[in-house]
């Protein structure tokens, strides 16, 4: 009877607008309603924090709808707080059903806001710890690309979009990106290009290539004509992402 009534209770916190069960009925009205209020405001907390560009874009009455209906649909695979914005995400990638009023990047800024957390909580770590062990010369020697490094790809400019600016479809031109956390745990982002996230990922799957081989690869790929003169442009990108902790 305990655990039945322990389900009911929290079914009614999850959808308190459907009736109350008879046992729920005996319960003072006053004393439920704090507990409704608690569930969604501390849920609705986390998800604005974590979303804050999205929550922009919606009246008050469409996103407290949209979070009610993550509440009451949602399955949640993790107790932690910290994973609501993660299972937030899963719900609007997976089970929402959009409506007239969801911007069409709603999906790709939800995963843009979701990548600052999730590289901030992150518990990877950098290959290395101080400036004496960083790759002296980026050329010759093999670079390594951060575990705390990603390449974004976007059809919208997500990094661009606010109450100011919502474009409502997709430039001819993807946009790219690159986030990463670096050594004082402070997270960024930049802008990129298709060259540079391929150089990315280069590095990640040939860990034991020279800087000028991986160039060099990318020079050949893109047909550039003249390669000495890509690997030096190369070199120079290779000391910025490393002066930003993207590579070592």
């Amino acid at each position: 009877m305990f655990e039945k009534t322990q389900r009911e209770f929290s079914q009614h916190l999850r959808e308190p607008d459907q009736p109350l069960s008879e046992v729920l009925q005996t319960i003072e009205p006053r004393r439920i309603k704090i507990y409704e209020d608690l569930i969604f405001k501390n849920i609705e907390g986390f998800i604005s924090g974590g979303f804050p560009v999205l929550r922009q874009l919606y009246s008050d009455d469409d996103w407290a709808s949209l979070v009610r209906n993550f509440i009451v649909k949602h399955e949640c695979h993790s107790p932690y707080f910290l994973k609501i914005s993660e299972e937030f995400l899963s719900y609007l990638q997976h089970e929402h059903v959009a409506e007239s009023h969801d911007p069409a990047f709603m999906l790709e800024l939800a995963h843009y806001e979701w990548v600052e957390l999730a590289l901030d909580v992150s518990e990877e770590t950098l290959p290395v710890t101080g400036e004496e062990l960083l790759t002296v010369d980026l050329l010759e020697g093999l670079p390594l690309s951060s575990p705390l490094a990603w390449t974004l790809s976007y059809q919208f400019p997500v990094h661009l979009i606010g109450p100011d600016y919502q474009p409502s479809s997709a430039p001819e031109q993807p946009t790219y990106l690159l986030v990463y956390r670096n050594r004082s745990d402070e997270v960024h982002f930049m802008e990129s290009n298709a060259l540079t996230v391929r150089l990315l990922q280069l590095l990640s799957i040939q860990e034991h290539a020279s800087g000028r081989a991986l160039l060099m690869q990318l020079g050949e790929e893109s047909q550039f004509p003249d390669l000495e003169a890509f690997i030096s442009m190369g070199c120079e990108l290779l000391l910025k992402l490393q002066s930003r902790d993207i590579i070592f």
